[in-house]
Order: structure tokens, then sequence, then C-alpha cells
């Protein structure tokens, strides 16, 4: 009461706060009882997914050069040959780093982390002396390393170890994933890159290394079971060792053994290594279908895909066109969805060089528009490529190159691009039909936007684009072009030289334009460049580049029109002192435009020498006279030697 006479308005404040909590605490108990809370399910979440949901916010950065390159103006590659040896460079130096401790294990030997890494370890040398036994070749076996398997299992047998056969069949399986050869380490991406590019090279060519330990392994398991038939003919299947895989099957299946899916799927993709015609392929490949019926064995995405590898074979169009259709129908009923690479075979089936125009990339976008792939085939990283190509090549249709690039970029597609040689051969149709299809202005928005840290262009597509800035006459283009060219290491190029001043030669600026008051220096330096990279003194010039008459002919021109007649003499004096090794002459026009250039720099001499080399070369040399008698008020020297050049016939002004 006290407190209530005392602070009268906090004793009623409380009071009404009390009556008011206390109705929302049972108007509360109430709504609990009618609303039940429920607790989710636990997500189960990888150590990544965090990571994932930021990159997400953020997206590609085109402008941004790739993570793996230093973020330094000075070091970042900006062409294809300086991006694949920053690359390897970087591996090469891991590797050595590799092999010094490797070779120098002595001095490693302190601990670097608690509790020990193994990696950061040199690995353990195995010898005669060595104590091994089945646990050692398992590990070795689980860290995929083959050499020390090897190794560990030729000790054991020297020592009279025994060795059970469950160890046997994964040292069997380990040798023919890996074709009896030392495991490239996961973390050399690049190098893993670039070798799978030189297989592909040598792709339908035999890889299998007969007789090694992976046969023997076989040879030694007894009794004999499916899984080490079934290990032998995936790895005979898988480095095209195609005779000896389809025979072990043919046995395996004489011995009732029930081989999985994935053994067939094997023999299926190497079948047209083992029958001649189409019609025998085709009929080997419903044969192993019915054998995988037989034993009950539900056929999969390999196994469709791994059928349609073969029918893409097929060198009659027609019969390939109407058996993958028939192929595709079937899997289709049995439940089988089609993943890129499957499209990317049916591509190759259908859009051939030589065979008549199909649209049936036309279908495959209209079903897979907006949609979002991930991995499920090696042959998926095929599909953009392949589909690009048959945009610019056999379509030349540029809508549906744009509808196959924003397929790319939906979601995470681009994770399916493939490695940077696919990216770039993808990239290489896309601006070669740009550049046919599209004004320069607007194919100028996607140079801008990929060059040169997604894409460099190559030699070829670098013509295209010079084409393309030809045809539209946009000469105020070339001095960007003229240095990325040079960025690129482009200018030893022969043809793109001469392009370069054919464009410049066709389209001389109008110095009236306010946008154009820099170009005509520019065009000078560009015309100086060219001439600086053949002609240089000291050697440095590839052997197979070298001036036309043409060619030297342009420079000259371009370099009067420029202002610069100290340059352009020199130039002169070049031409004239090299005609016998320099191919072709330059043009009449381009000796004219010097001779006004001598007229307007009153070098009466230099005209004349000019006149004397267009006499010399056979060229029409009545109007150069004129000129040079019209432009100088010659001398008795100078007049005769006129004379001289031309005839006495030639009247004098």
């Amino acid at each position: 009461m006290y407190l209530a006479r005392r602070f009268p308005r906090l004793y009623t404040g409380t009071a009404q706060y009390l009556v008011s909590s206390s109705r929302r605490t049972n108007s509360s108990n109430l709504s609990a009882a009618e609303d039940r809370i429920e607790i989710p399910n636990r997500i189960q979440r990888s150590p990544t997914d965090i990571l994932n949901a930021l990159a997400s916010t953020v997206g590609r950065d085109p402008t941004a050069p790739h993570y793996k390159y230093h973020d330094d103006p000075y070091l970042i590659p900006v062409s294809n040959m300086g991006k694949r040896t920053f690359a390897l460079t970087q591996e090469a130096g891991r590797k050595a780093a590799r092999f010094i401790r490797e070779e120098h294990r002595d001095v490693f030997q302190h601990q670097e982390a608690q509790p020990p890494i193994a990696a950061f370890a040199p690995k353990p040398i195995y010898t005669e002396e060595s104590e091994v036994d089945v646990h050692t070749l398992q590990e070795l076996i689980r860290h995929s390393q083959i050499t020390d398997a090897i190794a560990v299992y030729n000790l054991m047998k020297q020592k009279g170890i025994e060795i059970p056969n469950e160890s046997k069949q994964q040292l069997l399986e380990l040798l023919c994933f890996y074709n009896n050869e030392e495991a490239l380490p996961e973390e050399f991406i690049e190098e893993r890159w670039f070798k799978a590019n030189a297989d592909a090279r040598e792709r339908n060519r035999k890889m299998w290394k007969d007789g090694e330990l992976a046969e023997q392994l076989f040879g030694e398991l007894e009794p004999k079971t499916p899984q080490s038939y079934a290990a032998l003919i995936r790895g005979m299947a898988k480095y095209y060792q195609a005779e000896r895989a389809y025979a072990l099957l043919q046995e395996a299946t004489k011995k009732q053994f029930e081989l999985d899916t994935q053994t067939f799927n094997a023999v299926i993709s190497v079948s047209n290594f083992l029958k001649e015609t189409a019609d025998q392929r085709l009929e080997l490949c419903q044969e192993l279908l019915q054998q995988m019926a037989h034993q009950q064995l539900k056929p999969n995405l390999y196994t469709l895909n791994g059928t349609l590898g073969v029918v893409s074979t097929f060198g009659n169009f027609k019969f390939a066109r109407s058996s993958a259709l028939k192929i595709l129908a079937e899997f289709k009923q049995v439940g089988i969805e089609p993943s890129l690479g499957t499209y990317y075979y049916l591509l190759i089936i259908f859009c051939r060089d030589r065979a008549p125009v199909s649209h049936i990339i036309v279908d495959i976008l209209h079903q897979i528009k907006g949609r979002e792939f991930t991995i499920q085939h090696p042959r998926d990283t095929f599909f953009f490529a392949t589909a690009m190509d048959v945009c610019r090549n056999h379509l030349h249709d540029k809508s549906l190159a744009k509808k196959v690039d924003e397929l790319l970029h939906t979601g995470n597609n681009y994770d399916l691009i493939g490695d940077t040689y696919k990216e770039s051969v993808y990239y290489r149709h896309y601006f070669a039909l740009l550049c046919q299809t599209e004004p320069i202005d607007e194919f100028m928005k996607t140079y801008d936007l990929l060059v040169p840290n997604v894409y460099i262009p190559e030699p070829g597509i670098m013509e295209e684009i010079l084409k393309a800035v030809e045809i539209d006459g946009a000469v105020e283009l070339m001095p960007r072009f003229w240095s990325d060219m040079v960025i690129f290491d482009h200018t030893n190029r022969e043809s793109l030289l001469t392009r370069t001043l054919q464009i410049l030669i066709d389209n001389p600026p109008i110095k009236e334009l306010p946008a154009h008051q820099s170009l005509p220096e520019q065009v000078v330096k560009i015309a100086w460049d060219v001439y600086e990279k053949i002609a240089d003194p000291e050697g440095r010039r590839p052997k197979d580049l070298q001036f036309t008459g043409k060619m030297i002919g342009d420079i000259l021109a371009l370099l009067v029109r420029g202002g610069n007649f100290e340059k352009a003499s020199e130039v002169f004096v070049h031409i004239d002192k090299n005609q016998h090794r320099i191919p072709g002459t330059p043009s009449e026009k381009c000796l004219q435009e010097y001779i006004d250039g001598c007229i307007e720099n009153k070098a009466p001499s230099q005209a004349l020498v000019c006149l004397q080399y267009a006499v010399e070369n056979n060229m029409e040399t009545q109007v150069m006279a004129e000129r040079i008698d019209a432009g100088f008020t010659l001398d008795e020297v100078h007049s005769s030697k006129l004379k001289a050049l031309v005839g006495e016939h030639f009247k004098s002004k």
C-alpha cells in the first residue's frame, strides 16, 4: 500500500500490465492447445552447401579472369598458349616440390600437423627388407597407389605370405581400371585435362597392356567368380582390347556366370570394333541386350548411350537415323530418361556433313528448354560444343545458337561445358556464327563480354571478325582489334596482317568526325607496327612471315596518308633495295600516293627514284611522270632524268 500511495501512476500501470499479461497467457495457452508445433526432420547437409549458397548470390563474372590465375594484370595470361603454359607451369611447380620431398625424404621427417596428415609425409619405399602384410596391400589399394601395390604384392609372393582372394580381387579391379599404370593425382587438374584431350586424339587405338599383372591375377584367382570376369572384361573394353573382352564375356556366359549391367555396357560400347558392317554391329548389340534380358539385368543410361555410340559409327546415314529412333523409343518404354550425352549422339547421327539437313536440334532444345542438368555420363560434356557446331555449320541458324547459349547459362549447366578445350570449341563456333549473321555493333557486345577472360579468338576466328569489320566499314574498331591481335600473339599470321592493312586502305578515316580525330594517328601506328614486325633487323620474326608486294605497298600508302613522310620514305627504300626478294610489287595507286607525298614534302629526287622503280617493274608510268612534272619545278638534272625514264617523247610543261 505504501507503494500505491507513493507512486500511484506506477502502481496503476503495473496492475494493468499484470491483468493484460494474464489475459495474453490464457489466450496463448488456448492457441497452443489448438496449434501443435511440429519439428521438421533434419536435412543432411554437405560441407560445401553454405559455400554453394553464397556462390549462387554472386554468379559468374565474365569480365574477371579465372580464379586459378593470379590477381595481377602483369601475370594474367591473355593468349591461349599463355593460359596453357601458366596452368601447366603451376602444376609443374607442385610436381617439382613433390619430387624434392620424395628424393630428400630424410629432410622432411618433422611433423607439420597434429594429428599428422599422411599426404604431407613422404611415401614409404618398399624393398626386399620391408615388412609387408595383407593390411599394407589393402591400404595401398584403397589409396590407388598402383606402383606400390604391385611392389608389395610381388614382395608378399616372394616371402610366401598368403594373399586372400578378396585382396586379389580388389587389386585386379584397381589394375584393370588404370591399365597397370600409376594414376595421375587428382590435384593435377590441368594436366588431366590436357591428357584427356591427348587420349581423345588416340581414341580407337588399343591401349590395353597384354600379359601384365592384371591378366596374371585373373589366372591365379581360383575359383573364378563373376566379379573377376567383370573386372577384366571392363578393363579390356575400356582400353579397346575388344576381341578378348567379348571372348571373356562369352566364356563367362557359357559358365552360367551372372554378370552385371555395367559389364555388358562395356562390351556394347566397343561393338563397332568387333564387326565390320552396320548390320552386323546392330545385330551384335541386339544379341548382347537379349543376353542381358535373359539374365534379368535392367539396362540403364550407359546401355542407351553405348548403343547409340555404336549406331553413330554407321556409314549409311539413313540406316543410322532409323536405328537411333527405334533404340530411343524402346529405351523410353522401359523408363530410361536420356541425358545430354544421349542428345550428343543424336546430333552426330542426324547432323552429318554430307547428309541431308536435319532439324532434330530444334526438337531437342524444345524438350530440354529451361532444364538444369547434372553430369550422368562422360559424353554429357560433349553436348554443348557439338550443338553449337550444328547451329553454325549444319544449319547456320543464329536463333538456335542463342537458345543453346541460353540453356548453357541456365542454373549450373555451365558445369557441363567440359574442359577448357571444349569451352574454346564452343565459343569458336558461336563467334564465327555471330560474325556472319549479326551487325558489328551487336557482335561487339558479345565480344566485350567474353574476350579475353572467357574466350580468346583463334587466328581463324579473328580473320572472320576482320571480315565482318571490312563488310561494315567499321574502321574505328581496328585499333582495338590490332591491340588484341598483338596481345593474343596473332601478328605472325600473314593473312591477318594482309586483311588488316586492306581494311585500313579501303576505309580511310573521316577526320572531321570528333570520334575519329585520333584515328589517323592510330592507323599510322598500326601500319608502322606491321612494318617493324616483318622487317625486324634482329631476326626475331617467324621464318614463314615475309613482305608481299601488296602488303608493303599498303603500308607505304597508309604512312603517306597519315602525314608521316619520313617513315614512308624509309619503307620505300626497303622496297627499292629488296625488290628482288619481295614477291609481287606495290600497286600503281600506292606508288602514286607516295609521289604525291614527295610533291607535298618537296622531295623530287625521291619521286624520281619511285618513278624509276615503276619503270623497272613494267608499270604504267605516264600518270606518275605527269604528276612529277606538274608538282615540281625541276632543274636540268632532274628534268633530263625524267625524260630518260619515260622517253624523249614526254612533253614537259
